[in-house]
């Protein structure tokens, strides 16, 4: 028995070895030190065979982009020595909930309409957005999206833009396992109901949910409660977007390119405008051409996508739901 494990030991080292390529030995390692990467012993060739498989569905993805056959290219990141199934279970962390909505109803301003609003909008040049941010091994996308639109919505009262703390919201909502996900409008809620939330500089992220230490004397912006807009309307999410600021929104981000998304404009056909699992910010909107897009401001790093961010498909049948749960706090 123990010489029949030895050899099936021996086999399962001789086919993963058969799957590592050699000429890549010196991409691996700077791969490595690029993103700060360390593992175990037993982990190491785990890591280099996933990663190698990544490296080729990106590959050929680029190759097919090249032809027409995608309008977005894919490239390396951090996440790049993770299988989808496990990039997915760790980092998107938004829960759909089919109930009622019990946030104000979005009434656009006197006389705007989507034929009056400006071909470009992006908040990012008019100082209402802060730097990305990294959620990190942390399911915690909604507090992120939550805590960037109400960043946006204080500048716009204030005109002092400040870093809030989603670690604020993670370890003081009430909730175990805020790291596995959760739903925006809780966030907006839990900072009425908290009148207020701490700076991210009084409060840091930690990436794990901790004991709750929210200081009253750290609060730097409050909120009144917040607005839903129209389920799976693009037009009310773009008259949102130009009237009010960044929004709050959610996605279907399971697909595999997304996780390797660098640049362009995303429009995954496969991808669900119902079922959603990651919350992110829409920052702004423009078209390059005939073809439409939001501009979405992500909480994976600047490692991710384009420096942080991505460009989304819009007025296309609300690709990946875009337009399913937006929402914005009133302050």
């Amino acid at each position: 028995m123990f010489r029949l494990f030895i050899l099936v030991a021996i086999l399962v080292t001789a086919l993963a070895s058969s799957l590592i390529t050699p000429e890549l030995d010196d991409r691996w390692e700077e791969y490595k030190l690029t993103y700060k990467k360390t593992y175990s012993l037993s982990e190491h060739q785990q890591r280099r065979i996933i990663w190698e498989s990544n490296l080729r569905y990106i590959r050929k993805h680029n190759i097919d982009a090249e032809k027409g056959l995608h309008t977005y290219i894919l490239g390396e990141n951090e996440y790049s020595d993770m299988t989808n199934k496990e990039f997915v279970s760790v980092m998107n962390g938004f829960r759909m909930r089919h109930t009622r909505r019990e946030g104000r109803t979005f009434i656009a301003p006197d006389g705007l309409t989507v034929n009056s609003l400006p071909p470009t909008v992006d908040w990012r040049t008019k100082g209402y957005v802060t730097n990305i941010k990294n959620q990190k091994a942390c399911g915690s996308c909604w507090a992120f999206s939550a805590v960037g639109s109400v960043e946006g919505q204080w500048f716009k009262k204030t005109q002092t833009l400040v870093s809030l703390s989603e670690q604020n919201i993670l370890d003081c909502y009430g909730q175990i396992g805020s790291c596995i996900g959760g739903w925006i409008d809780n966030a907006f809620q839990y900072i009425k109901n908290n009148s207020g939330i701490d700076s991210e500089e009084s409060y840091p992220y930690r990436d794990h949910q901790w004991f709750c230490k929210f200081n009253r004397d750290n609060i730097r912006a409050t909120i009144t409660g917040y607005v839903d807009l129209t389920a799976q309307s693009e037009e009310e999410l773009q008259m949102a977007v130009a009237s009010v600021g960044p929004i709050s929104v959610a996605i279907d981000a399971t697909g595999p390119q997304f996780q390797h998304y660098k640049s362009g404009i995303y429009n995954y056909k496969d991808c669900s405008s119902t079922e959603l699992d990651h919350a992110v910010l829409t920052v702004g909107y423009g078209a390059s051409g005939a073809d439409n897009y939001w501009i979405i401001k992500n909480s994976w790093g600047t490692s991710w996508g384009m420096e942080g961010y991505f460009n989304m498909v819009r007025n296309n049948n609300n690709t990946c739901g875009i337009a399913t749960t937006a929402s914005f706090p009133t302050v």
